[in-house]
């Protein structure tokens, strides 16, 4: 059985750089225009940029951002404790006075940033509420399903 949908095709959506939309993401910035500040706090996220205008309030970084952030840290934490078990040869309390706060540091340093490259990737990819045309579509009213 095929179904017909009617109704008018939406413009073509303009291509985006990610690259570009991450990195300006990462610097905490309006992964649009570049300007306005992504962030009203720590990991507050403006409704809008007051630059261009463009929203963010619809953004869904939700869960992604620590987790790539305990990757990242992972990454630079867990070689470190192993060079210096096996080649320095530390007391674990002397080790653990020096990665714990690392650790501590990296995280808390690194989370607001991947958290704006995630959102400059959904906004780049018009991933939720960044497509222009897919939240105020409304239905067509002329379509009905097929009768069996």
């Amino acid at each position: 059985m095929t179904v017909e949908i009617r109704g008018q095709e939406p413009p073509p959506l303009e291509k985006r750089s990610v690259w570009r939309a991450m990195w300006t993401g990462f610097k905490r910035r309006c992964p649009n225009c570049g300007k306005g500040k992504l962030f009203s706090g720590y990991l507050k996220v403006n409704e809008t940029c007051s630059a261009c205008g463009e929203e963010f309030y619809h953004h869904r970084a939700d869960d992604a951002p620590p987790y790539f952030t305990i990757t990242v840290v992972a990454h630079v934490v867990v070689p470190g404790m192993i060079f210096t078990e096996g080649v320095l040869h530390l007391p674990v309390g002397l080790q653990l006075s020096i990665w714990l706060p690392v650790t501590l540091l990296l995280s808390l340093l690194l989370l607001p940033p991947i958290k704006g490259a995630l959102i400059g990737l959904q906004w780049a990819n018009y991933m939720h509420g960044f497509h222009p045309h897919l939240d105020d579509a409304e239905p067509d009213p002329t379509w009905a399903p097929p009768a069996e």
